[in-house]
């Protein structure tokens, strides 16, 4: 702005609304100001990129006008989907064990998730054969590891290398994306395409209005629970256990939709936005 330039305001993760949504800011004077502050950049950028239809919205009830709003996802690279001659059945071992249906979330495990009705879905899912199975650590992994301590079908698993990502989104029947009530729009899962190109089905524990859930409901990849509703989530992942047929059409819809969000595609349309701000 010092230099009289126009400015892409790329949205990642929102604050305050991320900060104030989980309680690591109180409600109060700094978080007026920086929501102030925030607005006051949304409304002086060239254009606004966000990562999803949801976040769009979140950023639109700011007072930008919806037209000076773009959507880039993050996408998934062409190549994240290997064949499955060149899994690691070790990996696959490692996360499925004996269970009959495995229930992953691999990532992050944030302030973001809802992950009290997981924990305790998952509890009442044991005697259906269901492992909940979590690879990756972060800020909340010894209070839910505190949660599911009398959990026998709740396991926890670190980080595998990269090179074994594509085995690990492999090995699970389905895949959990969840954020909790407050905080749609404001965090959008990125590893949504990954699993995607792995050919998985999402259960999206999240509230509707979320991408994970629209879109997974949209393009028949995915099905979605309330994440305040324990009894939708058991409802939800009992009907895939009992549908293996259904479970292998939303696995193949998701392999089928993961090319329209092409992480080169997603670049291009980046750049273009640049490209168009630069010559106003």
């Amino acid at each position: 702005m010092l230099k009289r330039k126009p400015f892409v305001y790329n949205i990642r993760d929102m604050y305050p609304d991320m900060a104030v949504g989980v309680s690591i800011v109180r409600p109060g004077l700094m978080a007026r100001v920086w929501e102030n502050l925030h607005r006051w950049a949304l409304r002086r950028a060239a254009r606004v990129i966000v990562l999803g239809e949801d976040m769009k919205a979140r950023i639109a009830a700011k007072g930008v006008a919806p037209d000076r709003i773009d959507i880039v996802r993050d996408g998934v690279e062409a190549s994240a989907s290997p064949a499955p001659s060149n899994f690691d059945p070790e990996v696959i071992r490692a996360i499925r064990g004996d269970s009959r249906f495995v229930l992953l979330h691999a990532g992050n495990l944030g302030f973001y998730g809802a992950w009290e009705t997981l924990v305790v879905a998952a509890r009442e899912l044991q005697s259906d054969g269901v492992s909940l199975v979590f690879v990756g650590d972060g800020a909340q992994r010894e209070r839910l590891q505190a949660l599911a301590a009398d959990s026998q079908n709740v396991r926890f698993l670190p980080f595998f290398p990269s090179n074994k990502i594509s085995t690990v989104l492999a090995a699970a029947d389905a895949h959990v994306v969840t954020i909790k009530r407050g905080l749609e729009g404001v965090v959008v899962p990125s590893k949504m395409y990954g699993i995607l190109a792995a050919g998985r089905p999402i259960v999206a524990i999240a509230p509707k209005e979320t991408d994970a859930a629209t879109l997974g409901i949209r393009e028949d990849f995915g099905c979605a629970a309330d994440p305040d509703k324990v009894d939708e989530v058991v409802a939800v992942v009992r009907q895939l256990v009992a549908d293996p047929q259904r479970v292998a059409t939303m696995g193949a819809a998701a392999r089928s939709a993961a090319p329209c969000y092409a992480r080169t595609t997603e670049i291009e349309k980046f750049a273009a936005i640049l490209e168009a701000a630069s010559q106003r």
